[in-house]
């Protein structure tokens, strides 16, 4: 595997900490494929003799950038780099499709699909009464190999018909879109918290990590509510973006 040798100019007359310096520069050339997924870097002793800087220095910076989840450390490998953080816009799109879009080859490990009955908060907002089945499912969603999102979505029964096998191959919105659902709007509510136990250890993180979140039920064309999903992202992988106009 060939290892990359960086070039970064540094400010030494500047107030911002050297190591952040470094890190900053580094995390730019990951966001604009200078340094692709993949790429090994130097290991500590060669890249403060690189860059003219100590060693405790270069460690706080690499550091820095693992806690990110931009590098990886692996035994008898190095410094690796994992991948950019996905972006998203706010906007009607599946995550399955924004990850094909921007080439992050989105994978999918189907947890569970099943049929059970709707609590009170679900029921409310799918519009059926509590204890209606309801389709349930859980889904980890991967890109560039790397876990990203849980997934947890419930659907009127019957509404489509929806096999693990597909769920692997295509995503929600699309399979849906294929049976003649015409999604139109949705409601959408994004937060924070820490990771619990399980997720942490399903998404590959630290007991106790920052996730975003996200509530979203989504609507057809006639109002009716065709989907409700709650999920989670590694808030290290993942961001949302939004463009904001003056009025």
């Amino acid at each position: 595997m060939t290892v990359t040798k960086l070039d970064i100019d540094l400010d030494r007359s500047s107030p911002v900490p050297l190591y952040f310096q470094m890190a900053e520069r580094i995390a730019e050339a990951i966001q604009n494929g200078e340094l692709p997924s993949g790429t090994r870097l130097d290991n500590e002793v060669q890249l403060a003799d690189q860059l003219g800087l100590s060693r405790p220095t270069v460690r706080q910076a690499i550091q820095y950038l693992v806690d990110k989840g931009l590098l990886v450390r692996k035994r008898g490998v190095g410094t690796q780099v994992v991948h950019g953080q996905v972006k998203r816009a706010v906007e009607l799109t599946s995550l399955y499709d924004d990850l094909r879009r921007a080439g992050q080859q989105p994978e999918t490990r189907v947890l569970s699909i099943e049929t059970v009955p709707a609590e009170e908060d679900v029921a409310g907002v799918l519009g059926v009464a509590p204890g209606t089945p309801v389709l349930r499912l859980e889904r980890i969603r991967y890109a560039s190999g790397e876990p990203l999102a849980l997934l947890h979505n419930w659907l009127p029964a019957g509404a489509a018909s929806l096999t693990a096998e597909a769920l692997q191959a295509r995503g929600l919105y699309e399979l849906l879109r294929s049976t003649g659902v015409r999604m139109r709007v949705a409601n959408q509510r994004i937060g924070a918290r820490t990771a619990t136990p399980a997720e942490a250890r399903l998404l590959e993180e630290r007991r106790g990590c920052p996730l975003l979140t996200m509530v979203r039920t989504t609507y057809d064309d006639q109002g009716r509510a065709v989907e409700h999903g709650s999920h989670v992202y590694r808030a290290s992988h993942y961001a949302l973006e939004v463009t904001l106009v003056e009025r």
